[in-house]
Order: C-alpha cells, then sequence, then structure tokens
C-alpha cells in the first residue's frame, strides 16, 4: 500500500502512475481525492520491487512534486469487494465530535462502514458539516435509523436509506 500526500497540484497523478509503470508495477485499488490544499492518494501497487525499490524509483518523482510517501506491505485480496447495501446522510452544524457520535452508534447498530466521506459548508461563521457513509449491514434501514435518532437532538439530520444492488 503506498500513501501519498502533498500540497495539491496538476500533475501528480500522471506523475506518480507514470514512475511506477516504469518501474514495473502494476496497480489495484486506488483512493485519490483532494482534501483542503493537498492531494491525497491511496493505492494497492502489485510487482517484484522491495519497498527500498520503490522509494528509490519514486525520489525524483517525490521530490519534484513535493510529496511525502509511506509504503506498508500488505496483503491485498483484490476483488473482495464488500458492496454497500446502505447509505447514510448527515449534515449539522459543525462541532467537534459529530464523526464519532455518529460512526459509534453505526456501529452499535451494526454497520461496517466501507466509504466515508464529508466536507464543511456554510461560512466561516456557520460552519455546515456533511458526510456521507456508505455501509454494509444485516439490520434493516428502520433498525438503523432508531440507532441514531437520539443524534438528531444534537442539531444533526441523519438519512439512512438502502442501496440497491444489481449484480449481472
Amino acid at each position: 500500500m503506498l500513501t501519498l500526500v502533498g500540497t495539491d497540484k496538476p500533475g501528480i497523478v500522471a506523475a506518480v502512475t507514470r514512475a511506477l509503470f516504469d518501474l514495473g508495477m502494476n496497480l489495484g485499488e486506488t483512493s485519490m481525492i483532494r482534501l483542503g490544499d493537498h492531494f491525497t492518494v491511496m493505492m494497492m501497487v502489485g510487482g517484484d520491487n522491495s519497498a527500498s525499490d520503490i522509494e528509490e524509483a519514486m525520489a525524483a518523482t517525490l521530490e519534484s512534486l513535493e510529496l511525502c510517501m509511506h509504503i506498508d506491505e500488505i496483503e491485498a485480496h483484490l476483488h473482495r469487494h464488500l458492496i454497500p447495501n446502505i447509505q447514510i446522510t448527515v449534515s449539522g452544524a459543525d462541532r467537534a465530535g459529530i464523526v464519532s457520535d455518529v460512526t459509534t452508534k453505526l456501529l452499535e447498530a451494526g454497520v461496517n462502514i466501507i466509504d466515508l466521506e464529508s466536507d464543511v459548508a456554510g461560512s466561516e461563521d456557520q460552519p455546515v458539516y456533511i458526510m456521507q457513509i456508505g455501509g454494509v449491514t444485516d439490520v434493516s434501514v428502520e433498525e438503523v435509523s432508531e440507532s441514531v435518532a437520539g443524534l438528531e437532538e444534537d442539531g444533526v439530520s441523519i438519512r439512512v436509506s438502502a442501496i440497491d444492488t444489481y449484480l449481472a
């Protein structure tokens, strides 16, 4: 697993993936996103190269783009995707603890979170925290809704809905 972080600028994805391709590496699952003014890359890579080979081959690219890289050896388990069957949308006045409160209640309800994206909207004077969560659960939408209902008393709006997935 390669993790890269740096100030966002054009060309990061092209340069990083080209350097890995030139090294003979294959990409697996990836997640690349801009967070604030930074660009973050997480990617599963495979090949016959050691971590030190990758660090050496990527050094010039990392330096030119001012990126920090971290490498973890993992067992990739590609093609074992969990398919989300529940979507949780959260919004409310931004305050410390929203993510912790919501995710704790979801855990207690039996939801396995597989994707979470959040953003702060509104204004500096009145920030609004928005979160989209995709998860997997064996319990009903109604049961998950009941488990998070108490959070609405704290000014957080939470919508829970099923995701219909059709696989051929």
